[in-house]
């Protein structure tokens, strides 16, 4: 049974990708029930590991170095349970644009079975500890995610999804360099082995250096941001929704695993305070951007700029000093918190975004002027989605800023700490823009507008309604993130 909850998560979406591809008339009904049974499986897996711990297999039976082993703690599974819960909320928002009505059109012909190669290697990423194998899961969202960008074959998306593919394909040379370098030195690929054998030396530094580099470019990390703002605002909004809620997330983890379990004792003063330092740079410089946009879709896109830029505070956080310390857990934990409450608050702005843009035409700002008389309920769910960016209570967004505060002023660094209260700060200004607009008295008579289901505007209001559940219910995925969490999550990154 266990085999199954492992692989099957990974192996139906491929399935059904094949399957969508020769069967296009189903493959919207296909790609939903994929999305549905996944989902069913994840809750299933969060169930098994809170129950027995940490689970892993090998596939066919070979164990590592040979074969490839798939592995679920509380950090992966989490992870898988989030995208599923996504993915079951984008596929059925995405049938209105994309399902086939008798004329087969290309983007309504690819965007099912590249959505479902999105999930597959989402969830590899997730649950595979082989490095080869996770550069493959990384191929497979480039690709994927590319194509969807210029799904619509515009050509200021195409010129977005060429930019996209240029920063990613050096991503994914820099991490195979420096996976090819680690397997030179130690004859393995498999991270839990790595971490047994890699010593201190030029050529695990090497290693680490080019895997670290090539991720931070597929986070979008600054300097290396300039292509996601064009290609997540230029994407059709349900392609939007995953490629921000998602995609960066999977090389965050990666990396993550890279530092925390691997090679924790390569992490310099230097390095950690580096990659905080970008992130910081992140979380205002984006934030200033989408405070100077005019269109709804771009300041969204900025914001998973500024957003993920909190996500690098954990190395300065967890940077320790070499001896046990409960801001290091603490930061560990709040990175997470905070990767799952963006990932569902963004993917639900950007689905109300997209009905926004059915219903006045456009997403220009002006357009939104007093749409919550129209649109009640996908205007809730953009502000409830808002609270959890801004990191309001009683939201996930404020558990894992008030983790981040806690570890950083019980740490000394209060500076990590002044960079949370700016961003908040700054959130709440790119964002009371659209608010304020939107639940406006004056703008235009809602006959005016193409009418909206309200069946369609619950998909966002129920992610959502899950960012804010996260942190009314937050003890219960706090100590569930703790099974196989690392030790030296909880030691702290030491030299």
């Amino acid at each position: 049974m266990t085999t199954l909850l492992l692989a099957l998560p990974v192996a139906l979406p491929l399935l059904a990708a094949l399957i969508a591809v020769a069967a296009a008339r189903i493959a919207a009904d296909l790609a939903m029930a994929t999305g549905l049974l996944v989902l069913g499986l994840a809750v299933w897996l969060v169930a098994e590991v809170a129950h027995a711990g940490p689970v892993s297999i090998a596939l066919g039976g070979w164990e590592a170095p040979l074969g490839i082993v798939l592995h679920a703690d509380g950090l992966g599974a989490s992870f898988l349970l989030v995208t599923a819960l996504i993915m079951a909320a984008v596929l059925p928002a995405a049938r209105q644009g994309f399902a086939d009505r008798g004329a087969e059109t290309r983007a309504g012909f690819a965007f099912w079975p590249l959505a479902l190669l999105l999930f597959a290697g989402m969830n590899t990423a997730f649950l595979s500890r082989d490095l080869f194998n996770l550069f493959v899961a990384l191929e497979l969202l480039t690709l994927s995610a590319v194509a969807l960008v210029a799904i619509e074959g515009k050509a200021e998306t195409i010129t977005a999804a060429l930019r996209y593919m240029i920063f990613a394909l050096l991503g994914s040379v820099l991490f195979l360099l420096g996976a090819a370098l680690a397997y030179s030195a130690y004859a393995t690929l498999d991270m839990t082995r790595l971490a047994g054998v890699a010593a201190g030396d030029w050529p695990m530094a090497a290693a680490v250096a080019l895997m670290t580099l090539g991720l931070a470019i597929k986070t979008a990390l600054f300097p290396f941001h300039a292509w996601l703002p064009p290609a997540h605002s230029g994407a059709p909004a349900p392609a939007s929704a995953m490629l921000s809620a998602l995609v960066p997330k999977a090389s965050f983890v990666i990396m993550l695993r890279l530092w925390f379990e691997v090679v924790p004792d390569l992490a310099s003063p230097l390095l950690v305070l580096v990659l905080g330092s970008l992130g910081a740079v992140a979380v205002v410089w984006g934030s200033l951007l989408a405070i100077g946009q005019a269109r709804l879709k771009l300041i969204i896109a900025y914001s998973t700029v500024a957003q993920l830029g909190y996500l690098f505070l954990v190395f300065p956080l967890a940077g320790g000093v070499g001896a046990a310390q409960p801001w290091a857990a603490g930061a560990w934990t709040a990175v997470s918190f905070h990767a799952f409450s963006h990932a569902l608050a963004k993917a639900a702005m950007f689905l109300a975004a997209g009905l926004f843009l059915r219903a006045v035409g456009h997403d220009r700002l002006e357009g939104l002027r007093g749409l919550a008389r129209a649109m009640p309920i996908a205007c809730f769910a953009f502000g409830l989605s808002a609270i959890a960016l801004m990191g309001l209570p009683p939201s996930g967004g404020f558990t894992a800023k008030y983790l981040l505060l806690t570890s950083a002023f019980a740490s000394g660094q209060w500076i990590w700490g002044v960079v949370l209260v700016a961003g908040g700060l700054l959130a709440a200004v790119y964002l009371f823009r659209p608010l304020n607009l939107m639940f406006s008295k004056e703008g235009a008579d809602p006959a005016t507008l193409r009418p909206v289901p309200r069946g369609e505007q619950a998909l966002p209001l129920l992610l959502a309604l899950a960012a804010i559940l996260l942190g009314i219910a937050s003890s219960g995925p706090f100590d569930f993130l703790q099974i196989g969490r690392p030790g030296d999550a909880a030691a702290g990154l030491a030299p």
